[in-house]
């Protein structure tokens, strides 16, 4: 089984952060970055791990962050089958 597909399953969702952070050489000058990864809300452990690393070990002060998140998969949507039917 995909391993994505796993997460979904244990209740990840689709994470995505537009992170604004400014320029090391230039800091009035912001640059865009988009980050996307399968989280759990509401703590996001993902996101803020990247967040931590991103504060300790790269040069661009972070500005701001805006972030969605959508689960793909809800158990309304999930049912596992008993059977198979193939066809040709």
């Amino acid at each position: 089984m995909n391993k994505d597909f796993e997460k979904q399953l244990q209740g990840y969702g689709l994470t995505t952060a537009h992170i604004l952070y400014h320029l090391p050489d230039h800091p009035a000058i912001l640059q865009t970055y988009i980050w996307q990864e399968y989280d759990l809300a509401p703590d996001f452990p993902e996101m803020r791990g990247f967040l931590k690393f991103w504060q300790e070990k790269l040069d661009g002060p972070l500005h701001s962050v805006r972030y969605i998140h959508r689960k793909l998969i809800s158990a309304t949507e999930w049912r596992a089958l008993k059977g198979e039917f193939i066809l040709h």
